[in-house]
């Protein structure tokens, strides 16, 4: 399956995505999507809802991200090799873990909002893992049994936030709309391998990462299993899994980053695609959905 939640910011409602591309109303049959409608138990009963009796949804409706009540935001950072090439650091032993603030997450197609001051917002198109089942300390080989679906991400990032303001990477990966997810979650059943996914992101319409899951240093069933020795893992935690080569910092001769106006376009095979416009922060109320 893959789903949705659409509407205007907080009041977004469930839906999923027929066989034809349309969104199809889920409200009358599920308050919405959220962890505890993760389970195995909970998705199975789902999948037998008969799609055709089921509402069409305008196509001009808002996407918003397709998973409510996120508790944690987990990323793993140079887990692509050319990727860490380009970052002038070694490919790591282990995987690296840190966090994107649950603020930062927004719908898919939502603006991007530049920080304040910021001169070095980059884009990372990333694959990532929706957590379905409690994992806590879970082998490699039962890894992918906690794992509900999947999603686009892309890890916005303030380089200079990042890297050069001290301390931690997190300062530069949880601004407001850092965190665009979506446009669906898609079940397990409907990915297959998660290794086998190409991925692809734009920058007014110039291609600059172009990857595949296939290249990850560390595989997904590996990070879940990693990342769940150091926190529990509950329904609705999402991992999201690194990204490729292309990114701004990386751009030769020299780096490039995002400015307003720009319009970042990304995709991953089966998990659908996103847009967003960059805009300036003006000091008003985050577009971020508020639900945090």
């Amino acid at each position: 399956m893959k789903l949705v939640r659409f509407g205007a910011v907080g009041a977004e409602r469930a839906g999923l995505v027929d066989s034809e591309g349309r969104i199809r109303d889920l409200s009358g049959r599920i308050p919405d999507i959220d962890p505890d409608g993760l389970a195995p138990a909970r998705l199975a009963e789902l999948s037998r809802v008969d799609v055709s009796q089921l509402p069409i949804v305008d196509g001009s409706s808002r996407l918003g991200t397709p998973l409510m009540g996120i508790s944690k935001f987990i990323a793993i950072g140079l887990n692509y090799s050319d990727h860490a090439a380009e970052a002038n650091l070694r490919s790591p032993s282990e995987p690296v873990i840190f966090t994107k603030a649950t603020s930062s997450i927004c719908g898919p197609n939502d603006a991007l909002v530049i920080p304040r001051g910021s001169m070095k917002t980059d884009w990372e198109v990333e694959l990532g893992v929706v957590i379905g089942r409690r994992a806590s300390y879970v082998s490699k080989i039962e890894a992918l049994d906690h794992v509900a679906g999947y999603v686009c991400v892309n890890d916005v990032s303030e380089r200079a936030y990042q890297i050069e303001r001290g301390g931690t990477w997190d300062k530069g990966k949880g601004c407001d709309t850092f965190g665009p997810i979506g446009p669906w979650l898609v079940t397990t059943d409907e990915v297959g391998d998660p290794q086998r996914l190409a991925m692809w992101l734009d920058v007014n319409g110039i291609r600059k990462q172009s990857g595949s899951t296939a290249n990850m240093i560390f595989d997904v069933a590996t990070l879940v299993s990693y990342v769940s020795e150091f926190m529990t893992l509950l329904p609705g935690d999402i991992v999201t899994t690194g990204t490729p080569a292309g990114v701004g910092m990386g751009q030769k001769p020299d780096p490039q980053y995002l400015k307003p106006g720009d319009v970042v376009t990304l995709g991953v095979h089966k998990l659908g695609t996103q847009r967003q416009v960059c805009v300036a922060w003006n000091g008003t109320a985050s577009p971020a959905t508020p639900w945090v």
